[in-house]
């Protein structure tokens, strides 16, 4: 299980885009993360009438590693670790560290 899942979500806590917020759009192998509207590069796109692609110069979302974001509490709106816990049906699920409230119930 891991600790960020796709739609948590996320706050950036460290590089270019720190501060920032947004959802987990996938979850890459290697330990990171494709976030909306963070880590965006501007790539210059060929037109492919085939495709129906218009050419310009379009913003492209790029992975950031695990270790950059954080998982965001609305409760307290902060940045919180995440912890994991056994239930007594014998789920595992996630939980703030900070307030220990459940994230998967």
């Amino acid at each position: 299980m891991r600790r960020i899942k796709k739609g948590d979500q996320v706050i950036v806590i460290a590089g270019k885009d720190k501060g920032k917020r947004g959802s987990v759009l996938s979850v890459l192998a290697g330990d990171k993360l494709v976030i909306e509207g963070i880590n965006l590069v501007r790539k210059h796109q060929r037109p492919n009438p085939m495709r129906g692609v218009e050419g310009g110069i379009v913003d492209k979302a790029m992975p950031i590693h695990t270790s950059n974001v954080a998982l965001f509490n609305s409760a307290t709106s902060k940045a919180d670790r995440v912890g994991f816990r056994l239930l007594a049906d014998g789920r595992k699920v996630r939980f703030y560290k900070s307030t220990n409230e459940l994230i998967d119930a």
